[in-house]
């Protein structure tokens, strides 16, 4: 079982989700979050140190988030972690997806970012 119950995401976040549901139209923010994840987990570099407020109104649970695949998601955190030295524990590993998720939306929303629904799964391949 995963220590984190609820995802919840800044109102900075929100706003890159959106922009990123528009470009997309992907509608589902649980969609759009996981492969936010999967794009931070996958970078060589930790995610920088910062205080993310939890000040929108985005929250979906931990179940949600994952789309019924919530092993392979913790596991995947659980990896990361370890390799990055981040203690086992329920508040270093929240506050560590945290970065994660929040680092990878603003990695899908940024200038270098897809613009379209062909450009954001171009992301899944592998690079030549």
């Amino acid at each position: 079982m995963t220590p984190i119950e609820t995802v919840r995401i800044s109102e900075k976040a929100k706003t890159q989700l959106i922009t990123m549901k528009r470009r997309t139209g992907i509608a589902n923010w649980n969609v759009l979050c996981r492969w936010a994840f999967c794009l931070s987990i996958n970078q060589p570099t930790k995610p920088p140190e910062e205080v993310i407020p939890s000040d929108s109104s985005v929250e979906m649970t931990w179940k949600t988030f994952s789309g019924g695949a919530e092993d392979v998601y913790w596991g995947l955190l659980l990896i990361r972690a370890e390799e990055d030295g981040i203690a086992p524990k329920k508040e270093a590993l929240s506050h560590y997806f945290r970065l994660h998720l929040h680092r990878g939306i603003s990695y899908l929303s940024g200038a270098n970012g897809p613009n379209d629904l062909p450009q954001f799964i171009r992301l899944a391949l592998p690079k030549n």
